[in-house]
């Protein structure tokens, strides 16, 4: 058994990730600070928190995409970026350039790449129409991911990360792009898919936090985990590091008096 506050618990099973220490900039503007967080194999997890806080620059070392500037991370027992196979990634920028010859079908299959697999079979294109099937997009396999809208690029690259079978599904924001019936569709295979693999995904719509996800890490240069979907005032405080209250539709709502963060120098 594991915790999100960085302890493991004596015998428990290797986590799905373990950060300890974890800092990272962008040149010298700090991002993430002396991260500490333990996700059970298992988990749905939502990183959730203000705009800049780092939600996505911590998926993307998650993914080994960026390197840590200092800290210790392992994916699934390994360093990041040495699970080739075992990790699904879909980042929030789906764009795709004009003209680029690559079809759909293509796209997927390189999601079954890695590992010092360099060559694609019968099998890879059996396994990426699959994916496709599920994401309702088998029928345009051999169009140009050009050609198509942000929202059904956004399920080609859903797919691609499915192609491989993967235990972690790491997804920035991947109903952003979709109506709000694939939205449905959506959450409802993540379900599934949760049954046998552990997903973290950057979203900022409570309703789906509160209705799909197992958990809320709340991300503001540090990581605060919580094992329930529910966030409340004292989760806010903590991760704005200011009062906060939230303004629902239907609900009572209060405007809150002038107040100082403690680092921007701003009221």
């Amino acid at each position: 058994m594991t915790t999100g506050s960085g302890e493991r618990t004596e015998g428990a099973a290797e986590p799905a990730v373990e950060v300890h220490g974890l800092s990272f900039s962008y040149g010298r503007q700090p991002v993430l600070v002396e991260v500490e967080l333990l996700i059970a194999q298992g988990d749905f997890v939502a990183l959730w928190g203000p705009n800049g806080g780092g939600k996505s620059t911590l998926l993307k070392i998650l993914a080994g995409i960026l390197k840590p500037v200092r800290g210790q991370v392992r994916v699934l027992g390994r360093p990041p970026g040495q699970a080739p196979g075992l990790v699904g990634y879909v980042p929030q920028d789906v764009t795709s350039r004009p003209g680029f010859p690559i079809t759909v079908l293509e796209t997927v299959m390189m999601g079954r790449l890695g590992g010092g697999r360099w060559r694609l079979d019968r099998e890879d294109r059996r396994r990426a129409l699959e994916a496709l099937e599920r994401v309702g997009l088998a029928q345009r396999a051999g169009e140009l991911v050009a050609h198509l809208s942000g929202g059904q690029r956004q399920r080609v690259y859903i797919a691609r990360a499915l192609a491989g079978d993967p235990r972690l599904l790491l997804l920035d924001e991947p109903a952003s792009n979709l109506d709000q019936g694939w939205q449905a569709e959506l959450f409802e295979l993540l379900r599934e898919l949760n049954r046998q693999r552990t997903i973290i995904m950057v979203s900022h719509d409570l309703g789906v936090i509160s209705s799909h996800v197992k958990s809320v890490a709340c991300v503001n240069r540090r990581v605060f985990y919580h094992p329930s979907p529910q966030i409340t005032g004292e989760m806010l405080a903590r991760t704005y590091q200011c009062p906060v209250e939230l303004v629902a539709h239907g609900l009572p709502h209060r405007v809150l008096a002038e107040h100082h963060h403690p680092e921007d120098g701003h009221d």
